[in-house]
């Protein structure tokens, strides 16, 4: 259980660390939209669990510790629902109706269709 925590931690602290830096970096193509960074993490992140989904279940005896180091860890600490979340309320607040909607439309249709890809090129 301990090892697991740990892997866990490991893939997760690395994974957030992937995504700040993905966010300074999106952020100077696009410093006043914030949401485009974590649209495109997210999406990213949406293409890279449907790759290792799709490849651990291609490779039926793969390690169950890099399950939990690149899917749960890293995946889960570079993608960011509370992050999407926040930024859809300011969005709300500020009466961006219209953005708000389709920064949600977009995420979930995106990511699910990006799921798919993922699943798709593994195979």
């Amino acid at each position: 259980m301990i090892k697991n925590l740990i892997l866990i931690a490991l893939g997760g602290g690395f994974g957030s660390v992937i995504r700040y830096l993905a966010n300074l970096n999106i952020g100077k193509i696009w410093p006043f939209k914030m949401y485009y960074a974590t649209l495109l993490v997210n999406i990213i992140g949406c293409l890279l669990i449907g790759f290792l989904i799709g490849y651990f279940q291609k490779n039926t005896s793969s390690n169950e510790s890099l399950k939990l180091l690149l899917i749960t860890g890293f995946c889960g600490g570079f993608t960011t629902f509370s992050t999407f979340g926040l930024e859809n309320f300011n969005l709300l607040q500020s009466q961006n109706y219209i953005t708000s909607l389709l920064y949600i439309a977009s995420s979930i249709i995106i990511g699910i269709a990006f799921v798919g890809v993922g699943i798709y090129l593994s195979k």
